[in-house]
């Protein structure tokens, strides 16, 4: 069935409901960025397979609302489709209430799946459009009726992590929690995002692609703690170690009635990421909306979790070393490889390593103007092939069970024009200047995304995503809280960085059918300096591989900076070399090679 038959069918369910519209998100019912194929509406619907978008169909239209990073996929993928781009933060282009407004008659009737839109989602749509007497119905399924072969939930088995990697055992974590819920003077608290859930539980899952994540919600109380999922899914060992801490097990869909009929006492929930269906079964009188003590605990690695880390890096930097030595020698024997065939082959040399269990997310490998598209992911049958000549933007990452990676590197496999050379070392110089700053306590990642834009806009350029995210352990690539990014209107922008928060550092530039500019590590946060203004905070990088030097304008670099991209290609060198073949080391020394 093509897209517009799926849209057939989909304005036939929505009319025999009498709705006039529909919106379509890219969530689950947990609000996770990476779904289950029984998650994936949106993509069935319109054809689009960026990770972030929202279609809204009414009786007579369609429309995918997407931002910049996707623009040029969308319009690719959207071709034909009867779908339209409407390209967010544009002028020309309307919202999605605006648009709404104009498709729904006095009246009208609005679906939005309540599992899959958080409670704080709704309620921004009925304050918006209230004005316009638009009904709101959360109850349907209407893309579950269209979707004739829609794949069941995932029933892949749970898993342990040891906590010889994870550093406290889930005891500890329970008994964290509840001093945090105690000074709080809750007596609940209701989980449902999925990493949380397996952070708190030293479990891990395989339901959805790149995340190490079950499907699950958790109510630890005071005196005990829920767990619920699928029973067949939790082997009897685990089943048996987690009744003597003290948890017991539900079947995953009996939290909508356990919820109904809560003990007495508070409950601690986030409007942001509960779905809104659930939402509706909580006692309203015993709801409290406060932080999320998990995401905040998450967020700061232990000591053992970093030194994993540090074991991750070094493993991820042997697989890099050897698949860029192999494209090489590849390209030099006159063979082709696609951009799919390149990532393919990167996640084999990263599976001969230690502990490995997959890829962080789609790599992203964009020669010369796909390097543009900021999540261009290829396809075996239309990538590019690439040749000696040109730039090459490769950014992935691996899930070992001792750490998360996400490295990104621009490298020239030929001459490079001027244009890229300039815009390249601009980006070097604001990744160094984000790595170098030593802030007071309390900084936030707003505060200090300027510090990686500031050598593109002086010359009137810029990108149009954030510059980092938080990382996960074994976890989540993209971690919430923390992150860089320009708006202090979001929580990575307005989270005060503390020590043990791992970050990524990526700047970039992209040049749209020319060329893509991203150079990306992922720092740690350390204690700086005492001073009499108080106490300062730093980044210590941590990803281990040498970043481009064919494309540095050395005349653009300040000695500070050529002194700290020689002393990071030092680190490199001494902590990579020792794993390698004496060839692969000739390799590595000539690429970590000092610059004067």
């Amino acid at each position: 069935m093509g897209i517009p038959d799926r849209l057939k069918a989909l304005r036939a369910a929505m009319k025999n409901k009498n709705v006039d519209a529909i919106i379509i998100p890219s969530s689950d019912s947990h609000q996770s960025e990476y779904v289950a194929a029984h998650w994936q509406a949106r993509t069935w619907i319109s054809g689009f397979t960026g990770s972030a978008g929202t279609v809204v169909i009414s009786q007579e239209k369609a429309g995918l609302w997407a931002d910049s990073r996707y623009f040029l996929q969308a319009e690719e993928e959207l071709s034909g489709t009867g779908i339209e781009l409407q390209k967010m933060h544009n002028p020309a282009k309307p919202g999605i209430i605006p648009w709404l407004k104009t498709q729904l008659p006095e009246g009208g009737k609005l679906s939005l799946n309540g599992l899959q839109f958080s409670e704080s989602q709704l309620r921004q749509y009925r304050r918006k459009l209230k004005s316009a007497n638009i009904e709101i119905v959360t109850e349907l399924d209407l893309v579950g009726e269209a979707w004739e072969d829609r794949p069941s939930l995932p029933k892949e088995p749970v898993f342990e992590h040891d906590v010889k990697y994870a550093g406290k055992s889930r005891e500890d974590k329970l008994a964290e929690v509840r001093r945090h819920m105690k000074s709080m003077k809750v007596e609940h608290y209701l989980l449902t995002a999925l990493d949380e859930i397996a952070w708190l539980f030293n479990l891990r899952g395989a339901d959805v692609a790149c995340n190490p994540v079950f499907y699950a919600y958790t109510l630890v109380s005071m005196d005990a703690c829920h767990l619920f999922v699928q029973s067949s899914k939790v082997p009897q060992d685990i089943r048996g170690k987690l009744e003597k801490s003290g948890i017991s097990l539900h079947e995953y869909d009996a939290v909508l009635d356990f919820c109904e009929s809560l003990p007495e006492g508070y409950v601690l929930t986030q409007p942001g990421l509960i779905n809104a269906q659930l939402y509706s079964k909580l006692p309203l009188k015993q709801v409290i909306e406060g932080p999320n003590i998990v995401r905040r605990l998450k967020a700061i690695k232990n000591e053992t979790e970093v030194e994993h880390i540090r074991e991750a890096m070094r493993k991820d930097g042997v697989a890099l070393l050897r698949m860029y030595r192999w494209l090489d020698a590849q390209l030099d024997k006159g063979e082709t490889i696609t951009e799919a065939a390149l990532a393919e082959r990167l996640n084999q040399f990263r599976g001969e390593q230690d502990l490995y269990v997959g890829e962080s997310f789609n790599a992203i490998v964009g020669y010369r103007g796909n390097g543009a598209i900021v999540h261009y992911r290829p396809m075996p049958e239309t990538s590019a092939s690439i040749r000696k000549e040109g730039v090459l933007l490769l950014d992935s990452g691996g899930q070992y069970i001792d750490g998360t990676t996400d490295i990104t590197r621009t490298t020239s496999w030929g001459p490079v024009g001027e244009a890229e050379k300039q815009a390249y070392t601009r980006v070097l110089k604001g990744h160094i200047a984000l790595d170098m700053i030593q802030f007071p306590e309390g900084t936030t990642g707003a505060q200090l995304d300027v510090l990686a834009r500031m050598h593109l806009w002086n010359h009137g350029l810029n990108y149009g995503h954030g510059t980092g995210h938080g990382v996960g352990f074994f976890l989540n690539v993209h971690e919430p809280p923390q992150g860089f990014v320009a708006s202090v209107s979001v929580e990575r922008g307005n989270t005060p960085f503390k020590p043990g928060m791992l970050t990524s550092n990526e700047p970039g530039y992209y040049e749209t059918g020319e060329f893509g500019i991203r150079i990306e590590n992922l720092v740690l946060c350390v204690p700086g300096a005492d001073t009499p203004s108080g106490k300062f905070l730093k980044f210590e990088t941590l990803t281990l591989f040498p970043i481009e030097l064919d494309m540095v304008k050395r005349d653009l670099l300040t000695n500070e900076e050529i002194s700290w991209l020689n002393n990071y290609h030092k680190k490199v060198y001494d902590e990579i070399a020792p794993r390698l073949k004496e060839e692969e080391r000739f390799w590595l020394e000539e690429r970590c090679r000092a610059i004067h």
